[in-house]
C-alpha cells in the first residue's frame, strides 16, 4: 500500500499544523476518555485485532499533547501509557488511512525509533487512525510483532474497521455522558421547583426515552431487493427495556440482522444491549460462520466483569442475495420465540405463516459451551419473515384473552391470505395497529422487524427498497 514517508513526518512547527493539532486535542478532551478505567468493550477490540492479525501485541491508544495512552493493550501486561516520542502513535495519526511498516529495520521513520532499537523490538508495525466525524485523529489501533510480515489490503481495511468500531464506541459513550450531564441538571432545577416530583417523572421519562433511542439504529439501512420494516414499543416510559433489533453490512453484498431482549431492565439493560450490538457487529464482519460468532458473544456475556446475570435470548440473521431473486437466510440463535415465514398463496398452496423453530438452542450467557442451533430458508419475492419479541405475545386483548404463539400465527396467517404478497412495512403496520386495540398496551416492550423480498426488475435487477425508522412510547404507534 501507499508508503508516502513526508506523510507520516510530524508538522506541528509550522503555525497551521500547531492551530490543528489544538482542535486535535480539544477534540480529545471532548470524548473524555483520557485516564478512564478499563473498559471490557475496547479491550475485546484490540483481543480481537491481536488474534485476527495473529500478533503477539495490539492496543488501542489516545494521543494526548505530550504522551499516548493505552485505553486498551493486548500482550502489553500493565502498560498505561508512554511519551509521543517513544510511540509510533503520533505518526500513525498523521495518515488518513492505515499506516504498514513491514520492516522497520528497512524504514526511514522507525529504524531509530525507541521501539525498534529499545527493549520491545518492534520489527513490524501496522495502524489505523481512530477518526471523528470532523476529521480529528485522536490515536490509533494499532498491531506489532517482534519479526518482519507482510499484510494484505484486505487486513489493511479490517484494521480500519476495527478503528471505525472504537470511534463507534467512543461516540455511544459521548453520547451517554451528554445525557447523563443533562439528566443531572434537569433533576437538579426538578428538585427546585414547586411542582418537582412531577417533573422528575417527565424528566426521566425523556431520559429513559433517548436512552432507550439510542440503543437501536435511527433507521434501517438501504439493501437492495429488501424492503425492512421495524417497530418498537416500550412497556413503560420511565425505564429502558432490553429489547433490541439491527440490520447491518458484512461485505460482498452480505448483509446480516438481528433481534433479542436482554435480562434485566434500566442501566444494567442499556449497557448489556451495547455490549451485545457492538460484539455482534465486531465479530460478524471478521468471522463468515454464524455458529462462531454467537459462541464469542456467549464467552464476552460469561466473562463480562459486571455484576449479576448476563442474558440474552437472540435470533441472528444473515442474508444472501439469491440470483433467482430474493435471498437465501441463515437464522442462528435458541432460547427465542421463532420467527415466521408469511408465504402467499401460490400454486395450489394455502397461505401460511410458517414458525421458523430453533429447536434445541439455549440462551445466551447462562453457560459454557451452550447449544447454537442455524437453518436455512429462502426468502422468496413476495414473501416476508417476521422476527418479535416476546412483549408481543405477552398480552391480553380487548376480550382478556391472552395474545400467545398460537393467536400470533393465526393473526399472521390471516395476513398472508388477504395479501398478494407480504410486505414488511404492511406487517409491521398491521401488528402495531393490533397492539393499540389492547386496552392496557403490552405486558412488556415489543420489538418488531420484519423483511420482505421485493421483485426483480426486467433486467434482472432488484427493485430498490428503503428502511424505516423505529418508534417507541407507552403504548403502540404506527411507525415512521
Amino acid at each position: 500500500m501507499p508508503d508516502d514517508k513526508q506523510s507520516r513526518k510530524p508538522e506541528l512547527a509550522s503555525e497551521d499544523g500547531r492551530e490543528r493539532e489544538a482542535r486535535r486535542i480539544a477534540a480529545v478532551r471532548r470524548y473524555d476518555i483520557l485516564g478512564t478505567p478499563p473498559d471490557g468493550a475496547f479491550d475485546r477490540i484490540a483481543a480481537l485485532a491481536g488474534r485476527l492479525f495473529d500478533v503477539p501485541m495490539a492496543t488501542v491508544t489516545i494521543v494526548d499533547t505530550d504522551r499516548v495512552w493505552f485505553k486498551a493493550a493486548y500482550g502489553l501486561e500493565g502498560a498505561t501509557q508512554t511519551g509521543r516520542d517513544a510511540s509510533l502513535s503520533s505518526s500513525a495519526i498523521l495518515s488518513d488511512g492505515p499506516l504498514v511498516i513491514p520492516d522497520t529495520h528497512h524504514d526511514a521513520l522507525t529504524r531509530a525509533h525507541p521501539m525498534v532499537t529499545g527493549p520491545a523490538g518492534t520489527r513490524f508495525y501496522a495502524a489505523a487512525p481512530i477518526t471523528t466525524a470532523d476529521g480529528h485523529r485522536l490515536g490509533a489501533v494499532e498491531i506489532l510483532d517482534t519479526r518482519p510480515r507482510r499484510t494484505t489490503p484486505e487486513q489493511a481495511a479490517a484494521l480500519t474497521d476495527l478503528a471505525t468500531l472504537v470511534m463507534d464506541q467512543l461516540e455511544l459513550r459521548l453520547s451517554a455522558l451528554h445525557m447523563l450531564r443533562r439528566e443531572r441538571e434537569l433533576l437538579e432545577v426538578a428538585r427546585a421547583a414547586r411542582d418537582g416530583a412531577e417533573q422528575d417523572r417527565a424528566r426521566t421519562a425523556a431520559f429513559a426515552t433517548a436512552l432507550q433511542s439510542s440503543l437501536l439504529p435511527p433507521a434501517l439501512p438501504h439493501v437492495p431487493g429488501l424492503q425492512a420494516a421495524c417497530h418498537y414499543t416500550t412497556a413503560s416510559v420511565h425505564d429502558i427495556g432490553g429489547d433490541f433489533y439491527d440490520i447491518f453490512p458484512l461485505g460482498a453484498g452480505r448483509w446480516a440482522f438481528c433481534l433479542g431482549d436482554v435480562s434485566g431492565r434500566g442501566t444494567t439493560a442499556a449497557a448489556l444491549t451495547s455490549m451485545i450490538r457492538h460484539t455482534l457487529r465486531s465479530t460478524a464482519l471478521l468471522e463468515p460462520d454464524p455458529h462462531t460468532v454467537l459462541e464469542t458473544l456467549n464467552t464476552a456475556l460469561l466473562a463480562a466483569p459486571t455484576a449479576g446475570v448476563r442474558l440474552c435470548t437472540l435470533i441472528f440473521g444473515t442474508l444472501v442475495p439469491d440470483p433467482a431473486g430474493g435471498f437465501t437466510i441463515t437464522l442462528t440463535g435458541g432460547g427465542h420465540p421463532p420467527a415466521y415465514h408469511l408465504r402467499p398463496a401460490r400454486r395450489g398452496l394455502r397461505p401460511r405463516a410458517e414458525p421458523m423453530q430453533l429447536s434445541g438452542g439455549m440462551l445466551l450467557g447462562a453457560l459454557d459451551g451452550v447449544p447454537i442451533v442455524s437453518r436455512t430458508l429462502r426468502l422468496a419475492p413476495g414473501e416476508a419473515l417476521l422476527l418479535h419479541s416476546d412483549g408481543l405475545i405477552a398480552s391480553r386483548t380487548s376480550h382478556g384473552a391472552r395474545f400467545d404463539e398460537e393467536s400470533l400465527a393465526a393473526h399472521l396467517t390471516h395476513h398472508a391470505a388477504t395479501s398478494t404478497a407480504p410486505r414488511a412495512a404492511a406487517v409491521i403496520d398491521d401488528l402495531a395497529a393490533l397492539l393499540a386495540t389492547f386496552p392496557v398496551g403490552p405486558a412488556d416492550d415489543v420489538a418488531l422487524l420484519a423483511l420482505s423480498a421485493t421483485p426483480l426488475q426486467a433486467d434482472g435487477a432488484p427493485v430498490g427498497a428503503s428502511g424505516t425508522t423505529h418508534t417507541s412510547g407507552p403504548r403502540p404507534q404506527q411507525h415512521a
